[in-house]
């Protein structure tokens, strides 16, 4: 038998009303941790048994625009499960240090300025972090040497990586 359930549009006003929004979801390669990117603009960290354990805010790429000017669109974590990469509207990804222990202060250790707004964005173990930017670019990320590169270039946005 089914039963009549009230149905709600969701359009930007409900949404807007929604108390933190789960905007990413990444697993440690460890298999250890589990980051959350909410809505508002913090990376939650849990554990392998799902306790919620730290918490950090990001940052905007200037100051100046206010905490509200970006939204974070994608994490990945490093091959080692040390660091998270963020990647934001205001076009830049972070690469947050966030160690091996909980309660480790949490550091931003590399920057990654993009043309455009980040989509998407993966971290493959061969070490790149792969974005996909509102462009249509697709770019590699080198942490070592804090450099970027573009890897491919669409007339259309880019709206989702994967990895094998």
């Amino acid at each position: 038998m089914r039963e009549n359930f009230p149905v709600r549009s969701i359009d930007d006003s409900f949404a807007s009303e929604l108390e933190n929004r789960v905007v990413s979801i990444a697993w440690s390669p460890n298999n250890l941790k589990l980051a959350v990117a909410s809505a508002d603009r913090s990376i939650y960290l849990f554990d392998e048994n799902g306790a919620k354990r730290d918490r950090f805010s990001t940052k905007p790429i200037d100051p100046k625009f206010g905490k509200k000017s970006y939204m974070v669109k994608g994490i990945a974590f490093s091959p080692e499960s040390t660091k998270i990469a963020v990647g934001q509207t205001d076009c830049i990804v972070y690469v947050y240090k966030i160690g091996e222990d909980w309660g480790d202060k949490k550091v931003i250790c590399n920057k990654f300025r993009q043309s455009a707004a980040v989509t998407c964005l993966i971290w493959p173990m061969d070490g790149s972090i792969i974005t996909g930017l509102a462009d249509g670019k697709v770019r590699a990320a080198l942490v070592k040497s804090q450099k970027a590169q573009t890897l491919y270039t669409s007339d259309a946005m880019t709206i989702a990586l994967a990895s094998k």
